[in-house]
């Protein structure tokens, strides 16, 4: 398995400065995270959009591509997310 950045720490070298810096960057996955949703849901909305509006074929089959990007986003996300949250617990139980 590839060693993550984070498995360069342990907790006991951790000062407070750097127990606030693991709350931001807990913070911060999680802003990511409604990031991806944001996104996933703008993408489904255009394609849902294309498909309701328009007849043509073509049209039609774009906006169902981007209704299943708009799911790839969005489980692309939640999969980032978990695996930087697992690497943040890692730090704190250390």
């Amino acid at each position: 398995m590839k060693k993550g950045f984070y498995e360069n720490f342990t907790k006991q070298e951790l000062i407070l400065r750097d127990h606030l810096a693991i709350d931001r960057t807990v913070l911060a996955n999680e802003s990511t995270f409604l990031a991806y949703i944001r996104t996933s849901l703008a993408v489904t909305a255009a394609g849902a959009t294309l498909i309701h509006f328009f007849t043509e074929f073509y049209i039609q089959f774009i906006g169902l591509a981007l209704i299943v990007l708009g799911v790839f986003i969005l489980s692309w996300g939640y999969r980032r997310f978990k695996k930087m949250e697992q690497e943040i617990k890692r730090i704190k139980r250390q």
